[in-house]
């Protein structure tokens, strides 16, 4: 018995001991593995639905879902990609030549305001416009040329970047094509009833397409109708501040409106009227709208977040993770409570 015991716990500790270098082999690319398994799940139902049309040929289903997610998903973010670092240098050039003169605008603001409020903005000690002016020129030049230099050192790390898509894209199609051996397998060897694992498994697939649609659908919406509305009205740079409002739209308690609501108040004191009175309804009625439109029809009751929770594990995602933490992190607040959630619901007797 004490042999048996001990042999228990060497082949543990091994298996533990293997898994977390196989981790730590697929770390340098862990980007590439979380988005293939993460767009795997998102697309399962349309491979399911192809197999069936194709008479079980796996290969030919996976490879068509796989064409299927490069149009839809992939070829629209590397072209939206390559539009964002052109219009960032391009506003990085105008801003150092000058072209783009920002103490003019904070200067003429000033003069916008009307006098009361410049009163108040003197006696909270913000009179002295000059340090403010310069402190936004500064921001906008440093912010400018950090988007411009990660633009020019795009080069170095092509090699890195066109690797690690070709191993999502390669992950991604035999993960189509084996996902639900693996997934059987993988429920084989979690330690839990069946009953437990059924439910757990249901609820993480129902989390992670809820979440990832939840949070890159409405993003992607908003960001695209913030753009149009920019660019029909020629404001500069449409697609950048498209793209930016899309990121703020992730953060509940920020949104869209960081972005168009200062432009449509510059519009209105530049006597432009009309333009800012149809930027404010455009931002009101169509992109603040969106949200509440779309999110609960794609997220659904069962697994929606509080705006709190999604704004502190989004704010934790980006500091950890990078550009992947704006997904990666609401998804394990997500299935954080969906793992608490099972663990003390009453179906769960047997979890004491």
């Amino acid at each position: 018995m004490v042999n048996s015991r001990l042999e228990q716990k060497v082949f543990l500790a091994l298996l533990l001991v293997v898994s977390v270098a196989f981790g730590w082999i697929l770390l340098p690319f862990y980007g590439a593995v979380f988005w293939a398994v993460i767009l795997a799940i998102i697309f399962a139902p349309i491979q399911r639905r192809l197999l069936a049309r194709l008479n079980a040929r796996r290969n030919l289903a996976a490879l068509a879902t796989l064409f299927i997610c490069l149009l839809v998903a992939v070829l629209p973010v590397i072209l939206i990609a390559g539009v964002l670092v052109q219009e960032g240098t391009t506003l990085y050039k105008q801003i150092e030549s000058g072209e783009i003169d920002i103490d003019s605008f904070v200067s003429h603001a000033k003069e916008l305001l009307p006098a009361s409020w410049q009163a108040q903005m003197q006696r909270f000690g913000l009179g002295d416009m000059d340090q403010i002016r310069e402190r936004l020129a500064s921001s906008a030049l440093q912010g400018s040329q950090f988007l411009a230099t990660k633009a020019f050192s795009f080069g170095q790390g092509t090699f890195q970047f066109m690797l690690s898509f070709f191993l999502m894209l390669y992950l991604l199609f035999f993960l189509l094509r084996d996902g639900r051996e693996l997934v059987a397998r993988i429920r084989k060897a979690v330690p839990l009833s069946d009953n437990q694992k059924r439910r757990l498994f249901s609820k993480f697939t129902r989390v992670v397409r809820a979440t990832v649609k939840g949070n890159i659908v409405v993003a992607a919406t908003q960001g695209a109708l913030g753009g149009i509305i920019f660019a029909i009205l020629g404001i500069p740079s449409a697609v950048l501040c498209g793209v930016l409002m899309a990121f703020l739209s992730l953060l509940p308690a920020v949104g869209a409106g960081v972005i168009w609501t200062p432009v449509a108040i510059y519009f209105l004191m530049k006597g432009l009227i009309v333009q800012g009175v149809i930027l404010i309804l455009y931002g009101v009625l169509v992109i603040g709208l969106v949200d509440n439109i779309l999110r609960p029809i794609l997220v659904g009751k069962d697994t929606k977040m509080p705006d709190y929770v999604v704004l502190i594990s989004t704010l934790g995602g980006l500091s950890l993770f990078g550009l992947n933490g704006f997904v990666i992190g609401p998804l394990i607040a997500a299935l954080f409570i969906s793992a608490w959630g099972l663990f003390t619901s009453p179906g769960n007797e047997n979890a004491a």
